[in-house]
């Protein structure tokens, strides 16, 4: 507790100190700032000693952002069984339905669509996505092209960071098809790994033969894949990739595939909700019985406060800084004053809405949506999502019907 309180009386003096410095000092500390305010709100020691060092990497040393490949050190165990055991019937039944769906991201999309994102008659994406004349308030006044790009980059920002999740999300599926104590959840997890990279591939081909940028890797979700990458706890891996990310990705997904117009994404993103929504309820498959059953009281609630503390990093990935860097990082335009357009804007205002009323339920289901935790999701707004349904109680079909 001595370090977190040391965290946070830092925080509070470095934002005090921030609002008297220059324009231009404010903005190069202002993401130490954000990142500092990040850590600091990390209650439970065990926690921030999890979360703390990816944070560090990801949001003060930004390895992320270098310009090179990153390495994170694995550490976790492999499962093997002898016996190869049917031990997981409703897992069994998943890894059938899974390979029955596989698809070709080369030949099954038509990769042959004009995509032009400036095309007023199929909207790449609403113009009210982001609130552009919010600008205004701040001095600044887009003209119709402007408003046009920066929706246009918006966009790519967005589709970019589902890029870099999907490939966290291989990766991370790799160590827990090997990690996993199931058997069954072994054979499942095979095809969720050819889903990833596939995933990964349609990504990255819409990007860069379609929109022809890639943005780099957002800071927050950076840590959250560097915390379960490093994390050598198979339900972790689990926790951290298949309820926290996959979930809130498989929010963002569906709000997406709801706002475009452009038949070539729409398509795309209809065949990765199809999986993802398998992912998630491998994740709530795997987890219910072992959280509420095998682990302590001290584990679950260890568990519990790190998904609180990721879904708030998760909650400010969409904050988009990475474009506010590219649009008006050399202008008078504060952090802060993009902050506040973006928190006011009807499109990420749904992006946030989906996504956590996809993740929150599964939380409650597998355990870790308690009273002791609930009081926490209730001051940060996200507690009125919580009597939804969860992912094994709602398919990807019905998930589309609802983002139609």
């Amino acid at each position: 507790m001595i370090v977190t309180d040391a965290v946070r009386a830092g925080a509070s003096g470095l934002s005090r100190a921030l609002q008297r410095m220059p324009l231009s000092a404010q903005k190069k500390i202002a993401p130490i700032a954000d990142a500092v305010e990040i850590v600091s709100q990390m209650r439970d020691p065990r926690v921030f000693a999890a979360l703390g060092p990816s944070s560090v990497r990801g949001l003060i040393l930004q390895e992320g952002k270098q310009g090179r490949p990153t390495k994170m050190k694995a550490n976790h165990e492999a499962h093997f069984d002898w016996d190869y055991p049917a031990d997981h019937p409703k897992m069994r039944k998943l890894y059938e339905r899974a390979k029955q769906l596989q698809w070709n991201g080369s030949t099954d999309l038509p990769w042959d669509t004009d995509v032009d994102p400036y095309n007023p008659e199929r909207e790449i994406l609403p113009q009210t996505f982001l609130n552009l004349d919010g600008f205004r308030e701040f001095g600044y006044r887009l003209d119709k092209s402007e408003k046009q790009k920066l929706t246009v980059d918006l966009l790519r920002w967005q589709l970019s960071q589902f890029l870099h999740g999907e490939q966290g999300a291989l990766y991370a599926a790799a160590q827990v098809t090997e990690a996993v104590q199931f058997f069954d959840g072994s054979l499942y997890g095979a095809t969720q790994v050819m889903d990833e990279a596939r995933h990964v591939e349609v990504f990255h081909r819409y990007l860069d033969t379609k929109l022809d940028k890639v943005f780099e890797i957002n800071d927050n979700l950076f840590v959250v894949i560097d915390a379960l990458m490093t994390d050598g706890r198979w339900d972790m891996k689990f926790l951290g990739m298949q309820i926290m990310v996959e979930g809130l990705a498989l929010g963002a997904f569906s709000t997406l595939h709801k706002m475009t117009n452009e038949p070539l994404l729409k398509e795309l993103l209809k065949r990765v909700i199809q999986d993802e929504a398998r992912h998630v309820h491998y994740g709530v498959l795997a987890l219910r019985e072992h959280i509420t059953t095998q682990l302590t009281e001290r584990e679950r609630r260890e568990r519990e406060d790190w998904c609180f503390e990721v879904a708030i990093l998760m909650r400010n990935r969409f904050m988009a800084h990475e474009v506010y860097d590219a649009w008006f990082g050399g202008t008078s335009l504060r952090r802060q004053d993009w902050d506040h357009v973006v928190l006011h804007s009807t499109g990420l205002s749904e992006f946030r809405h989906v996504m956590f009323r996809r993740l929150v339920p599964n939380l409650r289901s597998i355990g870790l949506l308690t009273e002791r935790i609930m009081p926490h999701y209730e001051k940060v707004g996200l507690l009125k999502y919580m009597d939804g349904r969860a992912a094994d109680q709602i398919t990807a079909e019905e998930m589309l019907a609802d983002a139609a």
